[in-house]
């Protein structure tokens, strides 16, 4: 997607054939940086520490990672360490585990002196294979708005609510959730998106938002809670939002938050859609709500929060009592039972283990 008149991916390889650049998203709204990134420790700052975020992009970073490591050391303890190093930064995202699974199952039967070259090729074929799955996830995706368009009068735009950020910034490019958005704006099909603030850090009002406002696209922000009040007030067709790790039976874990609105969307006859690469699908797993780690984040992004003041000064201020602790669950799991579809590169498929089988047999 394009800042301004420039074209951007989250992540690129330097000038340096080794380094990688990122957009820091720590900053955004309210600052454009990019970053480069030279190490593995850095790496891992950078996912820990949210200046990339998103399961697929993290998957991505990652594999860049495991490539700075071999470059470093291509021993195979190195290429376990690192394994262990990246993985454990962000616990709940599939594509995390996927991308270093790739990266260390194509390095392990190569000669010590041929992985770093491998290691390489591989993650920038990774970051490549991400921006057409989204972009496949956004073609599907267009169908069902494109249908939900022709049962509305000419000019009236389809209402989509969407929560955290799925969009490109989450991504290599295109973005899960907002591919079909997108697309649909570029078609010429009016839409409008509700943005979710998306608590405790605001991904909705600082990335979505920010996504929207840059590609043209008619949306308003929210406060977490309101998405119910407007589906009860027919003010929403569609929910539409991404994953960090879907199971072999349809559960969805996803930001925290996600689940409400799936309850809401029940009671309210809206259908709530799931977009997703198939990386994102863990096949090992059945039960979301039993078997997926969720992570537990620092209660300072509960407690502080960050932003503009009027003299333009980017800062952080403490919104509750120094004294009151505060819980920081990341994610949340919503039942397959209530999610209309799953929006893949491959089609819509029902969040079933059978709807999943269908689409991916090879599985």
């Amino acid at each position: 997607m394009n800042v301004g008149d420039r074209h951007y991916r989250t992540i690129w390889l330097s000038d340096d054939g080794r380094s990688v650049e990122i957009i820091d998203q720590r900053w955004l709204p309210h600052d454009f940086r990019v970053e480069k990134v030279n190490t593995v420790a850095g790496i891992a700052t950078a996912i820990r520490d949210m200046w990339v975020r998103g399961a697929p992009l993290i998957g991505v970073t990652a594999a860049y990672g495991v490539a700075m490591q071999m470059a470093d050391d291509p021993s195979d303890a190195a290429l376990d360490g690192v394994w262990e190093v990246l993985h454990e930064t962000r616990p709940t995202a599939i594509n995390l585990r996927w991308a270093l699974d790739e990266m260390r199952n194509l390095l392990r039967p190569l000669p010590s002196g041929q992985r770093a070259e491998a290691a390489y090729r591989r993650a920038g074929e990774i970051a490549d294979e991400d921006v057409g799955l989204n972009r496949a996830i956004g073609v599907n995706g267009l169908e069902i708005i494109r249908e939900i368009a022709a049962r509305k009068q000419p000019g009236e735009p389809v209402n989509i609510l969407t929560h955290c950020n799925a969009g490109w910034l989450a991504t290599v490019d295109y973005g899960t959730a907002t591919a079909p958005i997108y697309l649909a704006t570029e078609a010429g099909i009016p839409v409008h998106v509700y943005v979710d603030e998306t608590r405790p850090r605001n991904q909705g009002a600082q990335l979505t938002a920010w996504e929207m406002a840059g590609h043209g696209v008619p949306h308003t922000l929210i406060v977490d809670n309101a998405g119910g009040h407007l589906m009860q007030r027919g003010q929403i067709d569609m929910v539409i939002v991404g994953t960090d790790r879907t199971t072999a039976d349809g559960d969805v874990c996803n930001k925290i938050g996600t689940y409400l609105k799936a309850l809401a969307a029940a009671d309210n006859d809206v259908p709530f859609y799931v977009a997703l690469p198939s990386p994102t699908i863990d096949w090992t797993v059945g039960d979301g709500l039993a078997e997926i780690p969720i992570e537990q984040r620092s209660s300072d992004e509960v407690s502080l929060v960050w932003g503009k003041t009027a003299s333009g000064e980017i800062a952080q201020v403490r919104i509750s009592p120094e004294t009151t602790p505060a819980a920081n669950p990341a994610f949340d799991v919503t039942p397959a039972r209530l999610v209309t579809g799953l929006i893949t590169e491959r089609g819509v498929a029902r969040a079933s283990r059978d709807g999943l089988k269908a689409m991916f047999p090879e599985r």
